[in-house]
């Protein structure tokens, strides 16, 4: 639906701009709706076997066993209900406030949505990595065209990462072809009434004269670590964790509001989402093994203590809640990688309140600097007295980014920190995660004391209306979505509970 809007935007004369905008949001309304029909048809059931649902299949490059496969399970469906309801709200919010090259921002937004998706939803590696290639291209141009004055540099930064870690992934994608013949990822995972592939023994039988080395059963010598080392870097620079992750404060910092939503909101999960759909099932006895996961484990903690540290100097508002991402996405890490089904549990539900509240944050960032042209905070202050409503709204959002009781922050954090401590590899990882959340408050609090309560630098900021009628009604499907999860996550844990139940059966949960 997104590439077929995207097409329709194409034929579009440029000139008329209100079209463009207004074929652009039915496109994302109809999509929000077909995965809401989706959500809603979703049978949790049958998601108890690990199995995947709403299978499409159709034959494509048969000389090579690629296929056209989508499918869903209780993890994906989360993630591709979030990404048209974004990118509804990104339209929302550029309808008034993006005024140059409607007809190619509006296009490519489509574009990257209709990939993001494609991520979730593939069950072939071939078609995996097309989408995820094909991702790299839309967001380099929204930044590289509508960001900020040091945009080249970040988008060049941005694409030659995830470049570089998709260039190794592509490497163990090959090597899995050539090892067990197929791209299908239910036949890799055993799901589905498929038969787990066996490395090893695919190993033992295939590899040539000259590479006993490799397969021997240490850790270095086998072929498991290094796909999975190639597969894992790939990803850790996707989501990203300490320490691959410089290039998303430049990022975030230079893209347009809606590019930092969606960057925030659903790309950064790709990563953590690729952790567990592949690195973990497919190669768990390289996972499982002391020295990785404690390396795991120790990188995860870092980058929890240092983006909240980085967020806490920050001048740059934007670049603050950036960093506060590399936080929050490696208490997300913490839980996955703690294998426990409470740590990967809250992991999937962070790895979604993070969308909701950090993509709701980079709305309000945005609406603050459309009106006043600057993000230092220095430059900010007493906003709350001149915009009352907007001051409750960012404090709702802040109150959740820090975790409080309450907001769906607290029941991702809280659950993350329950699955770590009692899983004996990770208990000591989970103390010191604790030191996150207590800078976590510092900071958030610190700023919003700083926009909103010191007096105001600028006379002309007392000029300053509130937020209108309809940049309300932008954010408040994530205000609903903030209490929601906060005061009752039954329904979202539902969904991703059976599925991860299921994954037990693979033996990468502790329990």
């Amino acid at each position: 639906v997104p590439l077929i809007g995207a097409s329709l935007v194409l034929l579009i004369p440029g000139k008329r701009e209100g079209t463009i905008r207004w074929v652009a949001m039915i496109t994302a309304l109809i999509d929000l709706a077909l995965t809401i029909g989706l959500v809603f048809s979703f049978d949790k059931g049958m998601a108890q076997g690990a199995n995947f649902q709403f299978v499409e299949h159709a034959e494509w490059i048969p000389a090579f066993n690629i296929h056209y496969r989508l499918g869903i399970d209780g993890i994906s469906v989360l993630f591709i209900f979030l990404t048209p309801l974004l990118s509804v709200l990104s339209f929302m919010f550029s309808w008034k406030y993006v005024k140059f090259r409607i007809k190619e921002y509006h296009f490519w937004i489509l574009f990257l949505t209709m990939g993001v998706v494609g991520v979730f939803s593939s069950l072939d590696l071939f078609l995996f990595y097309l989408f995820w290639e094909i991702m790299l291209v839309p967001m380099y141009l929204l930044i590289g065209i509508w960001g900020g004055e040091n945009r080249m540099y970040a988008c060049m930064k941005f694409f030659l990462y995830t470049l570089a870690g998709s260039v190794f992934m592509l490497v163990a994608i090959a090597a899995i072809y050539y090892l067990g013949g197929t791209f299908d990822v239910m036949e890799i995972l055993g799901t589905n009434g498929h038969k787990a592939v066996d490395f090893a023994k695919l190993v033992a039988e295939k590899m040539p004269a000259g590479w006993e080395w490799f397969k021997a059963g240490d850790l270095m010598g086998s072929v498991q670590f290094w796909l999975f080392a190639a597969f894992a870097l790939g990803f850790s620079i996707k989501v990203p964790m300490f320490p691959v992750h410089t290039w998303l404060p430049d990022a975030h910092t230079q893209a347009p509001t809606a590019g930092s939503v969606i960057l925030a909101g659903v790309l950064l999960k790709m990563g953590s989402y690729g952790f567990m759909r592949f690195c973990i099932p497919m190669f768990s006895e390289s996972i499982q093994s002391p020295p990785v996961m404690n390396f795991l484990l120790t990188l995860s903690v870092i980058g929890i203590i240092y983006g909240a540290l980085m967020a806490l100097a920050q001048v740059d508002l934007k670049k603050l809640v950036a960093y506060s991402s590399v936080s929050h996405m490696g208490f997300i890490m913490l839980g996955i990688f703690s294998l426990s089904k409470n740590g990967v549990a809250g992991g999937v539900m962070q790895m979604f309140n993070h969308g909701v509240t950090t993509g709701a944050l980079f709305l309000c960032v945005g609406l603050l600097y459309e009106r006043t042209h600057t993000k230092q905070i220095a430059d900010l202050g007493g906003f709350a007295k001149q915009m009352p409503i907007y001051a409750v709204l960012f404090g709702i959002f802040c109150l959740s980014s820090l975790g409080l009781p309450g907001t769906n922050g607290f029941v991702g954090e809280f659950t993350i920190i329950l699955g770590a401590y009692a899983s004996p590899p990770s208990r000591i990882y989970a103390i010191f995660s604790m030191f996150g959340i207590i800078f976590g408050a510092a900071y958030t609090l610190w700023m919003y004391q700083r926009v909103m309560f010191m007096e105001i630098k600028d006379e002309k900021f007392l000029k300053i209306k509130d937020i209108s009628f309809f940049e309300i009604l932008t954010l408040s499907p994530l205000v609903i979505f903030t209490f929601w999860i906060g005061l009752y996550p039954k329904p979202f844990f539902d969904f991703m509970l059976p599925t991860l139940e299921g994954f037990l059966k693979h033996n990468w949960l502790i329990g």
